[in-house]
């Protein structure tokens, strides 16, 4: 209790717990993309609770690591090296996290582009997804983005019970936006292309940074950011010219 009383009343833990909330939000939204995306494919009574596991088992994960965060540290040791580059386990599970999201993508980009005959896999009807293939995915991707996070948050702050706090309150920030961000994203068809393509950038991202490449978040999040502006200035647009092509009563 002392402890947690000293850490309360130090400034510098105060601004890396509001830093560190910040940075989990944001890679929890990445994360909550790529189950919305998922999700919607299945039937709609199912959506909701797959999207409910799949944050659950988000939590989950990243709990569990905390709990073994000094493996976690040693996850970035080097384990082999190839042509004098050497890879840490951490290195292995970003590039194969960061191979499954580019195929993945590329894959729902393939069918958006051309969609099957039997009618719109985005949407509930005629989902094309099982329960549990769509929680196997979501597992995986749950574990490379668990790993990259408690791997960012033991960068940031060496205190356990601060790491803690921002994982729940980005897990409820996921679980608060995971329903509305899937009817948006099911209402705008268009930005499931945006958000493919951002689950494309990133996945590649995975891969470089597990390759050795530091690629600033910043770069990557600001062009996300003015991508998302320019789609918004878009959808503005269709609906003021649709209000516009609407007849007079």
């Amino acid at each position: 209790m002392d402890a947690l009383l000293a850490l309360a009343a130090d400034p510098a833990v105060w601004i890396a717990l509001v830093s560190l909330i910040a940075m989990e939000v944001v890679l929890g939204i990445d994360n909550l993309i790529f189950i919305s995306i998922i999700t919607n494919k299945l039937p709609a009574h199912q959506q909701a609770r797959a999207r409910r596991i799949g944050i659950g088992l988000a939590l989950i994960m990243r709990l569990a690591l905390l709990g073994t965060v000094a493996l976690i540290v040693r996850a970035t040791a080097p384990v082999f090296e190839v042509f004098g580059h050497a890879f840490s386990w951490r290195d292995l599970i970003l590039i194969a996290g960061g191979l499954f999201l580019v195929w993945k993508a590329t894959k729902e980009i393939h069918h958006n582009v051309d969609p099957p005959q039997e009618g719109d896999m985005f949407a509930g009807q005629g989902a094309s997804l099982t329960f549990g293939s769509a929680i196997v995915q979501i597992l995986l991707l749950d574990l490379v983005f668990s790993v990259d996070s408690i791997i960012t948050a033991v960068g940031m702050t060496p205190h356990v019970p601060i790491m803690v706090i921002a994982v729940l309150v980005a897990v409820t920030v996921m679980l608060l936006a995971a329903n509305p961000l899937a009817e948006f994203i099911k209402r705008n068809p268009t930005v499931v292309m945006l958000a493919l393509a951002f689950l494309m950038m990133i996945g590649m991202t995975l891969i470089a940074e597990g390759m050795g490449a530091h690629v600033p978040k910043g770069y990557i999040y600001a062009a996300m950011a003015f991508s998302v502006i320019v789609e918004g200035l878009n959808m503005l647009s269709r609906r003021a010219r649709e209000r516009k092509a609407q007849p007079l009563s």
